[in-house]
């Protein structure tokens, strides 16, 4: 008897497996950047009332773009960002290993920071005593390609 690779689901679906992703593949130049026009990794606020971008940075660079002369492209992003009540948004996710602050009405570059490795998880934030800090985990690696790592930086935000 022929072995079945599907079944019905109990909403009767017929739930068969007919394609499987084998690899994570990127298309890329010759030159192993992303294989389309940049900018390769962005953040933007959207107005939820009116459903219109605000306003749009490229997010991540690619150092030695960079110190070529070629303004910052973004790069591919994973993770995500979170917003603080003081307006500030916190993001890791791009390939540079940069955890950086924006104002959330500008998007403004307002700091940022170099992590031994990436910071592809979406940021936390936390208060202890009547202090805020946030924090990202830095474990690197994963699709990005990068060197992994395992890290935790929590920084605690001024009182203003």
């Amino acid at each position: 008897m022929k072995k079945r690779r599907w079944q019905k689901s109990q909403s009767g679906r017929d739930t068969i497996k007919r394609y499987k992703l084998k690899a994570y593949k990127q298309l890329r130049d010759q030159f192993g950047y992303p294989g389309i026009k940049p900018p390769w990794g962005s953040l933007c606020a959207v107005n939820l009332n009116t459903g219109e971008i605000e306003w749009k940075v490229v997010l991540g660079e690619y150092d030695d773009l960079t110190k070529r002369g070629i303004p910052p492209t973004g790069t591919q992003l994973f993770g995500g960002g979170v917003v603080t009540a003081g307006g500030l948004i916190f993001i890791g996710a791009s390939r540079d290993e940069k955890f950086r602050a924006f104002d959330k009405d500008t998007g403004e570059l307002l700091w940022k920071f170099q992590l031994p490795v990436g910071g592809y998880a979406t940021p936390a934030t936390y208060v202890v005593d009547g202090h805020q800090y946030v924090v990202i985990a830095a474990g690197g690696g994963g699709m990005q390609g990068t060197e992994s790592g395992d890290y935790y930086f929590a920084f605690k935000l001024p009182e203003n």
